[in-house]
């Protein structure tokens, strides 16, 4: 048996162990989530696209710095997030 069939084997067991028989005694339980961000690992599906966009507008957001189209999504993205908000009303 190879190491990834080890590997899923042992996640096989695991899955069909009830709760109450995982010993959990050195993980110590989060009770205060206060300091927790939502979403902060998620990674979206990106999607390659030719898009036109105005000259001076990306001119600027090409002036702004490295990773230029990663504010250009945030931007779009924020756009999206505000007008849901407001459709919903």
């Amino acid at each position: 048996m190879n190491t990834r069939s080890k590997q899923i084997d042992e996640l096989r067991q695991l899955a069909q162990q009830s709760d109450r028989h995982i010993n959990t005694s050195d993980i110590p339980e989060v009770v205060d989530w206060s300091g927790a961000e939502r979403g902060r690992f998620y990674r979206p599906v990106k999607q390659q696209v030719t898009l036109r966009i105005d000259a001076d507008l990306l001119a600027w957001f090409r002036s702004q710095g490295n990773k230029y189209q990663t504010r250009i999504n945030t931007a779009l993205r924020d756009y999206v997030e505000h007008h849901r908000e407001t459709s919903k009303g």
